[in-house]
C-alpha cells in the first residue's frame, strides 16, 4: 500500500489538474470571452524584436574582435589593433559598403542607442582599470628625466596640432564651433599615449625590467594624466561660452580632485584593509571580499556621474576613483580582476564597434584633397610625436637606440585616442571626416609601433637593452 502512495499522490496533484486544465479554459471561453477578443494579451512587438535582434549583434560582435584579435596576436600586434579593425570591419567603411542590406540587419538604428549605452558603460569601468594601474610610485622612482620626456612628448604634439588646426578650421570645422576649442581638442589629440596598450606592448616584448621600458610606462602615465587634464578644460570651454563659465567648472574638478585624494582615498584604505570574516560567514566559507565588486561599482558610476554634472565628462570621475585606490590589496586586485574579464570581454568591444561605426572612409569619396591632408595629419603626428621624444630621451643623456625606442613606444595611441575622439565627437568638436582622419592616425601610430622596436633591436645587433638596477 505504502509503495502505491506516490501513484495515487501523483494521480490526484499532477494528473487530474492537467486533465482539468483543458476543460476550465473551454467553458471560460464560451462564458468570459468578448466578441473582440483575440485571445492573447498585447505585448510590445518592436521591444521584443529588438532585444531578438541585440543579442545576435552581439554575438557577431564579440565573435568578430575575439577573431581579429586573435589574427594581430599571431602577427605581433596588439589585441587591440584587431578589435578596432573588427569595429571599422563592421561599420559603413567595409560592410556597409560591401552589403548595405547585411550591414542595416546586423546594426539598425533601433540598435545603435542601446549598443551606445553599454559601450559608454564599458568605457567609463574602464578607465577605472586605467587609473587603478597607474603605478604613480614608479613615476616618481624614474625622477625629473620622465617627467622633462612625457612632458616635451605632450608640449610639442600639443604645439604642432594646433598650427595644423589652424590650417584646417576652415575646411574641416563644425558649424558654431569657435577655433580656440577646434585646435585646443586638434592638439589634444596629437599628444596622446596609450598608456593601457603601451603597458601591454612592453609587457609582450619583455621590457618590462629595462629602462626603455620603465621610462616609458612612467612617461606614458604621467603623459595620460596631462592629456587628461587637458581634455578636461578643452570639454569646459565647449560646454562653457564664458570664463567664467570655465573657471567655474575647473574649480568644482579640482576640488572633486582634492576630495578624492583627501577624504575618499584614506577611507578606502581602511576599508579595503580593515573588514574581517564574521563568524558565521566562517562558518559558511564566505570570503570578506564579497560587497567589494558591488560597492566598487556603484563607487564607479557615482564618480562618473559626479563629473559629468560637473562637466567634465563620465570618464574622469572613474579615472580618479581608479587613481585614489589602495594599491596591495588582495581583496581589491581580486575585484578588479572579476570586474576586468566583464569589461574587456563584452563591453570594451562593443566601444570599438561603435567608433567603427562613426568612422566612415565614404566620407572621403574621390575627393584628393581630403586624403592629402589625412596623410598630412598622420605624418605629422607621428613624426612630432616620435620626434620630440627621442630629442628629449637624447637630451636626457639616453643612447641612440634607447632613444629611438622611447619615441616609439610614446607614439603609440591606440585605445586612449579612441576615447578622446569619440568625446570630441559627442561635443561636436570635430566632424566626423576629422573624426575617420585621427581614427586612421591612431591605427597606423599604434600598428608601427612593434615593427619600429624589432627594427631597432635588429640594428643594435640583437643586443638587449640595459637593465635597470635592482
Amino acid at each position: 500500500m505504502r509503495s502505491a502512495r506516490p501513484w495515487i499522490l501523483y494521480a490526484a496533484l499532477v494528473v487530474l489538474p492537467v486533465a482539468l486544465a483543458p476543460l476550465l479554459l473551454h467553458l471560460g471561453s464560451d462564458v468570459l470571452d468578448t466578441p473582440d477578443a483575440t485571445g492573447t494579451a498585447p505585448r510590445s512587438a518592436s521591444l521584443f524584436d529588438t532585444v531578438q535582434r541585440l543579442l545576435v549583434t552581439l554575438s557577431v560582435i564579440l565573435a568578430s574582435c575575439q577573431l581579429t584579435g586573435r589574427l594581430m596576436r599571431r602577427l605581433s600586434q596588439p589585441t587591440v589593433i584587431g578589435e578596432i579593425l573588427a569595429g571599422i570591419l563592421l561599420g559603413p567603411s567595409f560592410l556597409g559598403l560591401l552589403w548595405p542590406a547585411g550591414y542595416d540587419w546586423l546594426l539598425p538604428q533601433p540598435l545603435i542607442e542601446p549598443l551606445n549605452a553599454l559601450a559608454q558603460l564599458g568605457l567609463v569601468f574602464f578607465m577605472f582599470l586605467v587609473g587603478q594601474e597607474t603605478d604613480f610610485r614608479g613615476i616618481g622612482r624614474r625622477g625629473r628625466n620622465v617627467l622633462v620626456i612625457s612632458h616635451v612628448g605632450v608640449a610639442v604634439p600639443l604645439l604642432a596640432g594646433i598650427a595644423l588646426a589652424f590650417l584646417m578650421y576652415r575646411s574641416y570645422a563644425p558649424e558654431k564651433i569657435g577655433f580656440t576649442a577646434f585646435a585646443l581638442f586638434f592638439g589634444v589629440s596629437m599628444s596622446i599615449t596609450a598608456f593601457p596598450v603601451l603597458a601591454r606592448i612592453v609587457t609582450h616584448r619583455g621590457l618590462n625590467d629595462t629602462a626603455v621600458g620603465t621610462t616609458a610606462l612612467a612617461g606614458a602615465a604621467i603623459g595620460d594624466v596631462t592629456a587628461w587634464c587637458l581634455l578636461a578644460v578643452v570639454v569646459a570651454v565647449v560646454e562653457h561660452s564664458s570664463f567664467t563659465g570655465v573657471a567655474v567648472t575647473v574649480v568644482l574638478a579640482a576640488s572633486f580632485a582634492l576630495v578624492m585624494w583627501l577624504a575618499v582615498r584614506p577611507a578606502l584604505l581602511r576599508w579595503s584593509y580593515g573588514s574581517r570574516l564574521d563568524e558565521s560567514e566562517r562558518a559558511e566559507g564566505g570570503s570578506p571580499d564579497g560587497a567589494i565588486l558591488p560597492v566598487l561599482c556603484c563607487g564607479i558610476m557615482l564618480c562618473a556621474f559626479t563629473t559629468q554634472w560637473i562637466g567634465i565628462h563620465s570618464i574622469f570621475g572613474a579615472f580618479l576613483l581608479g587613481a585614489v585606490m589602495p594599491r596591495g590589496s588582495e581583496k581589491v586586485e581580486r575585484a578588479t580582476v572579476r570586474m576586468r574579464g566583464m569589461t574587456e570581454t563584452l563591453l570594451l568591444p562593443l566601444f570599438f564597434v561603435y567608433s567603427g561605426l562613426r568612422t566612415d572612409f565614404g566620407l572621403f569619396g574621390a575627393n584628393w584633397r581630403t586624403w592629402v591632408w589625412c596623410l598630412l595629419l598622420v605624418t605629422v603626428a607621428v613624426v612630432v610625436k616620435w620626434g620630440s621624444t627621442t630629442i628629449a630621451a637624447l637630451a636626457t643623456g639616453s643612447v641612440w637606440q634607447e632613444a629611438l625606442s622611447l619615441g616609439a613606444l610614446m607614439n603609440c595611441r591606440g585605445l586612449t585616442e579612441l576615447i578622446v575622439l569619440n568625446v570630441g565627437l559627442d561635443l561636436g568638436v570635430i566632424s566626423p571626416a576629422l573624426f575617420t582622419m585621427f581614427v586612421f592616425m591612431a591605427f597606423v601610430s599604434t600598428v608601427m609601433t612593434s615593427p619600429a622596436l624589432s627594427l631597432i633591436e635588429l640594428r643594435r645587433g640583437r643586443e638587449r637593452p640595459p637593465r635597470v638596477a635592482p
